[in-house]
């Protein structure tokens, strides 16, 4: 009695803590409300099988605990009752998959004339690329990495020369304009993420990741590692600015190629 006692009161405090909490989600500023609608779907299905099952079995606690005189029987097999506990399950498991699997294609589909962005993590600093005038990124290699060539840029290729580079872990975009992120690392795992924005993906060595969003607030945001890169991973940060086009445009201005950065190298 008293352990069925306890569990309905365990459901009845998840609800009001869940309610009454002071923790929420921050405040979005990108266009991925479909994310904030995916994970309460997710909380109100799984909200109902929790409180449903605790209080099931706080109730069969109750109902069929021991009894003088009273005897228990055996019951194998329920056709109708595994086909209607089967088929609850397999409907929630259809609600929780299907619109995250529809949200996650969106995110991976930029659309047509998106700016891109190359953003590189490594321990434990965050560097950007834009493309220049020509609009391309330069080809890189991890073979031309050095002191004076951190991301790697081909220095043969010419549609690198005019790459713009940000070593400083500052990034400016414009408000409002859908932005390709195409994601590099240098070493180790690294996930680049900015809660405001609910986008958030894994840079994987050896390859390219991307995803995509448009900004919808002008702000300064943090820029995260969420995957465990070693000893600084708390210190991996950066800061993402979303500026109006033209508080962008004068930020771009006064940014530096590649190949004025390698002549500043040389002397």
């Amino acid at each position: 009695m008293l352990v069925a006692l306890i569990m309905a009161l365990v459901v009845v405090g998840s609800l009001v803590f869940h309610f009454l909490s002071p923790w929420r989600p921050t405040q979005i500023a990108s266009n991925w409300g479909f994310i904030d609608d995916t994970l309460s779907l997710t909380f109100i299905v799984t909200t109902i099988g929790f409180v449903a099952v605790i209080l099931f079995m706080s109730y069969c606690l109750y109902r069929f605990r021991h009894q003088s005189g009273r005897r228990s029987t055996y019951e194998p097999e329920n056709r109708r009752l595994e086909l209607l506990l089967g088929g609850i399950t397999t409907l929630a498991v259809i609600l929780l998959l299907a619109p995250g699997l529809s949200v996650w294609g969106s995110f991976i589909t930029p659309p047509e004339g998106a700016m891109e962005v190359e953003a590189v993590g490594a321990q434990w600093s965050w560097s950007f690329r834009l493309p220049g005038a020509d609009n391309q990124f330069g080809a890189t290699d991890v073979r031309f990495i050095d002191a004076a060539n951190a991301l790697g840029v081909n220095p043969a290729d010419p549609k690198g020369r005019d790459d713009l580079i940000i070593s400083n872990g500052e990034l400016h975009l414009p408000e409002g304009k859908p932005v390709k992120v195409l994601l590099r690392s240098i070493d180790v795992l690294h996930d680049f993420y900015v809660p405001e924005l609910r986008a958030k993906m894994d840079l994987v060595p050896g390859m390219e990741t991307y995803f995509w969003f448009t900004p919808t607030k002008t702000g300064q945001f943090e820029i995260l590692c969420v995957a465990y890169c070693g000893i600084g991973h708390a210190q991996m940060r950066g800061a993402l600015f979303i500026d109006s086009e033209s508080d962008y445009r004068n930020w771009l201005a006064a940014q530096k190629s590649f190949a004025q950065l390698r002549k500043t190298e040389a002397f």
